[in-house]
């Protein structure tokens, strides 16, 4: 890849990999962070990584840091605290309702996650996600379906009113 096609690619895809990476990580610091490292690691490896494939391995190499990160915080914070409520107290509005989108899609493991954020946020096809997270179409596709039953099974258990 030359200096001209790298900066293509950042120009191109920083905003995208930005996204998805606030999405998955819902803190903007280590969003920037990890976008921050995905092009480090593509300026190092510029001479490796063919132009053509440069999103997908930007994208794979988002998810691997992300994985890393949310790792290490977990050796460090106390587990349960992302669970949801089992019951609401009163209907919810607008801004709750997404609230609790968010955190239905945040307790994901994080390969349905990926999965979540590139196809429905993103709008990646099934094989562009294949690529990106190693695996095939059909993979995607019940990854994608397990997922969206979690969350549709989370979401009806608390929006029941009690």
């Amino acid at each position: 890849m030359t200096r001209q096609e790298y900066n293509i690619v950042v120009q191109q895809l920083s905003n995208p990999l930005y996204g998805f990476s606030l999405k998955f990580l819902r803190n903007e610091e280590d969003a920037q962070d990890i976008v921050q490292d995905v092009f480090e690691k593509l300026w190092i490896n510029r001479k490796k990584v063919e132009f053509l494939k440069a999103k997908a391995w930007m994208y794979t190499t988002a998810y691997n840091g992300m994985i890393n990160l949310i790792t290490k915080k977990q050796r460090v914070q106390l587990s349960g605290s992302d669970q949801l409520p089992e019951k609401s107290q009163k209907a919810f509005n607008h801004f709750e309702s997404k609230e609790v989108v968010d955190r239905a899609v945040n307790i994901l493991p994080p390969i349905q996650k990926s999965i979540i954020l590139l196809r429905d946020l993103e709008g990646y096809s099934y094989d562009e996600i294949g690529e990106i997270l190693d695996l095939s179409s059909s993979q995607v596709k019940v990854y994608l379906f397990r997922a969206r039953n979690k969350i549709k099974k989370q979401l009806k258990g608390s929006t029941e009113l009690v």
